[in-house]
């Protein structure tokens, strides 16, 4: 069980993708430029085999903004995008309207 307390740390705020771009050690990944409202940063997305780079440009997304840094396959990754998936591959969490850059997701 994850305690109240814990999520609450989660940082949960909506960005909006500004660059895509082919991962260059891997045929599933990303590697996305995003705004959050307070900085521009690099996120890995395993998420190439679901949506073309055009979909994704200018697109709002939920993302975990401050998870400690890791690098994915020699791509540094400065958070994590949310995304559902079923037998269909995944689906990015996107808010149901147009919401401010930054906003936060409680």
């Amino acid at each position: 069980m994850v305690s109240f307390k814990d999520f609450q740390d989660l940082e949960l705020v909506v960005a909006q993708i500004i660059e895509v771009k082919e991962h260059p050690n891997a045929d599933k990944l990303y590697v996305l430029k995003i705004d959050t409202g307070k900085e521009e940063k690099q996120i890995v997305a395993g998420i190439k085999n679901a949506y073309a780079k055009e979909a994704l440009l200018g697109r709002k997304i939920i993302v975990v903004n401050n998870l400690e840094p890791v690098v994915l396959r020699g791509e540094e990754s400065n958070g994590m995008l949310l995304a559902a998936s079923d037998d269909n591959g995944p689906s990015i969490l996107s808010p149901d309207r147009n919401v401010k850059i930054g906003s936060k997701v409680k």
